[in-house]
This record gives structure tokens, C-alpha cells and sequence, in this order.
């Protein structure tokens, strides 16, 4: 799909590949703001501030106005640091687009490093509320005084 010019979306058998990764790497969800920058196909610095989706230690999902190009290099600026990848797929959802980006060799994100300001491991979440559904803390069965 093109969309102004630019490539706007992989081809569907690069779309899931990268949403297989995505299920086999432990993602958490979030929500921050992140400066980014990126070239465009001319050459020219773009410049903007993208809504981080979900993270995890090799890419990253980030909400943009505008589509980036595929395989555009793609710098994510965060408080204290940089993370530098490119982009593996954009696509236009109703409130805009959605970048893949995975994370160059040798760059990977650590909760150390960055801690975004709202985030969900929904991983932790569902084993929490399976070992409290196990133990009988929040069953049906319970009875609350």
C-alpha cells in the first residue's frame, strides 16, 4: 500500500513474521511519548513525537501522524538515551500508524535504561491471575465479609 508516495505497509508474509517475533519475545505494553527522527526517502531529517505502544529488549510498536517508509533507520529518543533501529512495518489503523520497528544489532532495550511512564507486563498479569485462581484467592467459591 502506498500512502503519499511512500510504501506504507510489508508485504503480507513480512507482516507476520514480524507479528510472530512479537509473540514469541515477551512485549509489554505502554504508553509515553518519545522523540523520534528518521531520513525520508529524499534524504531530509524528519523530525516528530510518537506514542510508544509496547516495548520489548529487540523492537518496539510506535504510533505516528505520518507513514514512515519501510526500512527506514529510525532513532527512538528517550530521557537519558537513544534506541536506533529501522522500521519492518507501517500500517494505518483509524487513529493512525503503527510502526514495527526492530532494534539494531547491538541495541536492545533494558527496564534499567528506560522504564516508560505507564507500562503492562500482560505475561505477569495472566500468571498472577492464574496462581491466584489456583490458590483459591479471587475463585467464585469466595465469600467476601
Amino acid at each position: 500500500m502506498f500512502r503519499g508516495g511512500i510504501r506504507c505497509r510489508a508485504p503480507l508474509s513480512s507482516i507476520d513474521a514480524c507479528m510472530m517475533n512479537r509473540r514469541i519475545e515477551s512485549r509489554l505494553l505502554c504508553a509515553d511519548l518519545v522523540d523520534i527522527d528518521w531520513r525520508d526517502q529524499s534524504g531530509r531529517l524528519r523530525r516528530g513525537v510518537a506514542n510508544l505502544e509496547d516495548i520489548s529488549q529487540s523492537g518496539a510498536c510506535l504510533q505516528v501522524e505520518k507513514p514512515v517508509a519501510l526500512g527506514a533507520p529510525l532513532r527512538i529518543g528517550y530521557p537519558g538515551g537513544v534506541l536506533i533501529g529501522r522500521v519492518k512495518y507501517c500500517v494505518y489503523r483509524e487513529i493512525g500508524y503503527f510502526l514495527g520497528v526492530e532494534f539494531d544489532p547491538g541495541q536492545k532495550w533494558s527496564r534499567n535504561d528506560y522504564r516508560p511512564q505507564h507500562m503492562l507486563d500482560v505475561r505477569s498479569l495472566v500468571n498472577n491471575a492464574v496462581t491466584a485462581h489456583d490458590s483459591g484467592e479471587g475463585s467464585p467459591d469466595t465469600v467476601l465479609h
